[in-house]
């Protein structure tokens, strides 16, 4: 299942070693994003979590490919002094989809999100992909209109997004109502009831569901067979031992969408900010919880793109 990279787009591309050989021999790779390397973790647990994530990756089989833009490059697979770069620079910036031109032409850093590692990933022709949590809708969309990028992307490029649901931070039933919009499958693994990020519970009925990761695999392939483009949403409910309960979470959420507001945070500041803001109220236990469901869910990747390279 190998992927022949037009050269116009080959030319903007630095493939590790290591993963190029394993997309040349059709074996399973898994990508990986950035931004929760600078934006969403600190310094040095996240250069800890990356680095055990990409381990994880490969003890299922699987090679792993961290994905950024580093000096107008797209990085396909990062060595480890451009890993300590992108967790301890504070110039590189949290780029989307919109943001990989102006990076690139400039010759920027810049740390990939769900959506531009998505495009990143197809361009190399990576399938699968782990990432904590996938973006969605906003709370207060309905005035702001801020919706996701991830969303638009998944309706348009070919690949599987791995992650412990949308983040809790958002409005799930709105999120779960744009994908139907977009057809994209947002299945859920191994639960009738779709995942909230911290808490296994989100009080909303899971839309599609598979039991093992050799059935998504198999939906990956028919989707795609079939001719029918986009992306597909894997929700990966965190580990039991864990998680954070809704009921515990959920005011905390809310006390960190006030504090945001208070700040007038909007935009690409509005996640990182809210997932440090948990860090702090939660005293550290949120990011006990984000390291273990992306450990878990590049696992599940894994998982999957194993099962996927195998049916050829």
């Amino acid at each position: 299942m190998t992927h022949d990279i037009n050269p116009t787009v080959a030319a903007y591309l630095d493939i590790h070693p290591e993963v190029a050989a394993a997309l040349a021999e059709g074996r399973a790779v898994v990508a990986l994003e950035s931004t929760i390397i600078s934006h969403g973790m600190p310094f040095p647990q996240n250069v800890e979590m990356a680095r055990g994530v990409e381990d994880v990756v490969r003890e299922h089989g699987a090679v792993p490919a961290t994905i950024a833009v580093l000096g107008g490059r797209l990085k396909v697979g990062l060595t480890p002094e451009e890993l300590h770069l992108l967790a301890t620079d504070p110039g590189v910036e949290k780029i989307s989809t919109r943001d990989l031109p102006v990076t690139v032409a400039l010759g920027k850093h810049g740390a990939t999100t769900v959506a531009s590692t998505m495009r990143v990933a197809a361009l190399a022709g990576i399938r699968v992909f782990a990432t904590g949590g996938t973006g969605g809708v906003h709370r207060g969309a309905e005035r702001s209109m801020d919706v996701s990028a991830d969303l638009l992307e998944l309706a348009q490029t070919d690949v599987c997004v791995v992650s412990a649901g949308v983040k809790s931070i958002l409005d799930i039933g709105l999120t779960l109502e744009v994908l139907e919009t977009h057809g994209i499958p947002a299945l859920t693994l191994g639960s009738e009831e779709f995942p909230a990020f911290y808490s296994r519970q989100s009080g909303f009925k899971a839309p599609l569901t598979v039991a093992t990761p050799d059935e998504a695999a198999r939906v990956l392939k028919a989707k795609w067979d079939l001719g029918v483009s986009g992306g597909v949403m894997l929700a990966n409910p965190i580990p039991e031992d864990a998680e954070i309960p809704a009921g515990e979470i959920t005011p905390q959420i809310e006390q960190a969408l006030r504090d945001m507001d208070a700040l007038g945070l909007k935009g690409k500041d509005t996640t990182p900010y809210l997932l440090g803001r948990m860090v702090e109220i939660t005293g550290g236990r949120s990011l006990a919880a984000n390291i273990a469901l992306v450990r878990h869910n590049a696992m599940v990747a894994a998982q999957v793109a194993v099962a996927y390279a195998q049916l050829g």
